[in-house]
């Protein structure tokens, strides 16, 4: 029964997604619409890129990432603003989980317990970097993914939004940044070294290639997908063990819960008239409650505005530790630290995160 419970605790999402499937089953009982309801072609691309992330990271190509930046400088205050700009940048390449998964454990590392404020403080601004910097691309996130496939976007149309959005909260990201590590002494640099293995970076990096062309619809992403789970097949079967499954079955459950709702008539108009004229905010709200992710999966069905639901759950990845599930796991890896004051955490995150929710909702809400 324990097993049960730290299950349900550690993959509650997965498991709200698949009552709620069950549950919509009693409005629609299954039939061939099923297989309709469920976007395959992001799943599939999804699967592809975290197995190009995960087999980089594999490689090494981020430990020679982070170690690089403490070459550049031994200062704690410019190497923490280093750190967040590494987050915020490569979190659109190879999503925020990973961006966040690569550089906290090191942070943590490096900048040591002692001094409590500026570690949990460099943490915070991470993870908000790595939330916000994941929304500049289509790849940046599972739910950027899922509205530029749904709604048939093109680079260009997902750009023009994206970037000026991207330029925005990278302003606020680093005023915000400036404002609280202040103050940093100096960083004695790490004397651990291990060598990128090129062969697998190479292979890794192919199939990272082949995910961007499949985004800009250069590939079909059956053919990506054939690559990539060939490629693992033949040389690195270690890597089905990287993927998120749960992350791809929480998608599943949602989609059919969503698809049922979408089939009732009363719900569907309740729904669509929520969201008239609201839907940036309705869906940074949601955000906080079910995840940004998860928001995204619901909502695409009831609204054609791509852009509002779009800065809504990008956005609404700000807020409460369960908007985005990435900053659930960087709360984790910070937790696990000896001597972590996770109160002291929870705090600051809570304080930083609803304030540049609010400033970054009232901006966008007036210039887009």
């Amino acid at each position: 029964m324990q097993r049960v419970w730290r299950f349900v605790r550690s993959e509650a999402v997965l498991v709200i997604s698949l009552v709620l499937a069950a549950a919509s089953m009693l409005l629609q009982k299954p039939d061939a619409l099923y297989a309709e309801y469920v976007n395959f072609e992001v799943l599939g691309l999804l699967l592809c890129l975290m197995a190009a992330v995960a087999g980089l990271r594999e490689a090494g190509l981020f430990a020679l990432l982070s170690r690089s930046l403490t070459r550049m400088t031994k200062n704690g205050k410019t190497l923490s603003l280093l750190l967040v700009a590494a987050c915020f940048l490569l979190s659109a390449f190879v999503t925020n989980d990973v961006a966040l998964i690569t550089f906290v454990p090191f942070t943590v590392a490096l900048l040591g317990t002692e001094d409590k404020p500026r570690l949990i403080r460099t943490v915070v601004m991470e993870t908000v970097a790595a939330n916000l910097g994941s929304l500049s691309t289509p790849i940046g996130n599972p739910q950027n993914l899922l509205i530029y496939d749904t709604y048939g976007l093109g680079a260009g149309e997902f750009f023009s939004l994206s970037l000026p959005v991207a330029a925005l909260c990278l302003v606020l990201t680093a005023g915000a940044s400036l404002l609280l590590l202040k103050r940093g002494t100096d960083i004695a640099p790490s004397a651990e070294e291990e060598a990128m293995r090129k062969l697998p970076a190479f292979r890794a990096g192919l199939l990272f290639l082949l995910c961007v062309l499949t985004v800009l619809r250069v590939l079909d992403w059956r053919i990506t997908l054939g690559v990539t789970v060939l490629e693992m097949l033949l040389f690195d079967r270690k890597l089905f063990g990287k993927i998120d499954w749960g992350l791809l079955v929480t998608f599943v459950g949602f989609f059919i819960f969503v698809g049922n709702l979408g089939r009732v008539e009363a719900v569907r108009g309740f729904v669509e008239k929520l969201l008239e004229g609201r839907v940036m905010v309705t869906s940074a709200v949601i955000s906080q409650a079910v995840s940004n992710v998860p928001a995204a999966a619901m909502l695409t069905v009831f609204t054609e505005d791509w852009k509002g639901l779009f800065l809504g759950v990008n956005l609404g990845g700000l807020g409460t530790l369960i908007a985005s599930m990435a900053s659930l796991i960087s709360f984790r890896l910070y937790g696990a630290a000896p001597g972590a004051d996770k109160g002291r955490y929870m705090l600051v995150f809570t304080l930083v995160n609803f304030a540049l929710l609010i400033l970054a909702l009232l901006i966008a809400g007036v210039i887009w």
